[in-house]
């Protein structure tokens, strides 16, 4: 198991500008936010509540998950009416091409001191690295299970999003191996693999530039186990859609 290399929360702007990521311990990550880390870690209860994804195309039941959308403009947050979740085949080749929807983020998580804080600094962060604007947020918490045996992160591999920034955010893992991040350049021959094992980690990604995969996790032992994370992508000039 790969060690991430974590980011200074002071260094979080350089790192994106320079190699494209910023990888950032729990600490760091209440740093970064001006949260107490306990204040973000109290969202997890509610990936216990997160409805079975209907759209997998590989007939897996490994995937629960729910989605909402927000428009940030400085300081200014503002969830929108729900909406679908669509992705062009040219970012996702499995379930790209077609209007997802999946239930919307319950409105007491929503409601939290630190999910909007969480919401406004990644806005911060892409403006700084694309320089101010409005930005457009879809919110997705994933629960990853061992249910069929294997469960997959990723399912349509290495890819890009078609936004300008990702993170990924890890809440739990339980009862699994496996679930490495994998990085790449998406016009370079750099890499790098790590895992992220405490809750509150955090990655930063330039999605212009880098490439992104998670690998299948696997029962490490007990019947069922899981890995919950938290994944917010920000695009400029509005949502992806048909």
């Amino acid at each position: 198991m790969f060690q991430p290399p974590f980011t200074p929360a002071d260094r979080v702007d350089d790192s994106l500008r320079q190699t494209g990521y910023a990888v950032l311990a729990p600490h760091d990550t209440a740093t970064w936010m001006g949260q107490p880390l306990a204040s973000l870690l109290a969202l997890h209860p509610f990936w216990d509540a997160l409805p079975p994804d209907q759209h997998l195309k590989d007939g897996g039941r490994y995937r629960r998950r729910r989605h909402s959308c927000w428009e940030i403009d400085g300081q200014h947050l503002t969830q929108v009416p729900h909406r679908a979740h669509w992705q062009s085949l040219d970012y996702n080749a499995l379930h790209g091409g077609i209007e997802r929807w999946f239930q919307p983020i319950e409105p007491a998580m929503a409601a939290a001191p630190a999910w909007s804080a969480l919401l406004r600094r990644l806005a911060q962060a892409t403006s700084a690295l694309r320089g101010a604007q409005p930005w457009y947020l879809e919110a997705h918490p994933f629960r990853i299970d061992t249910t069929d045996g294997i469960g997959r992160p990723t399912p349509e591999g290495a890819h890009r999003d078609g936004v300008d920034l990702v993170a990924v955010m890890l809440l739990g893992r339980q009862h699994i191996k496996g679930g490495e991040t994998r990085v790449f350049e998406a016009q370079g021959p750099h890499g790098l693999r790590f895992t992220l094992t405490e809750p509150g980690s955090l990655l930063l990604l330039d999605d212009a530039r880098m490439i992104h995969e998670a690998t299948p996790i696997q029962p490490d032992g007990a019947p069922v186990g899981h890995r919950d994370t938290l994944v917010l992508t920000l695009r400029a000039g509005g949502f992806q859609g048909p």
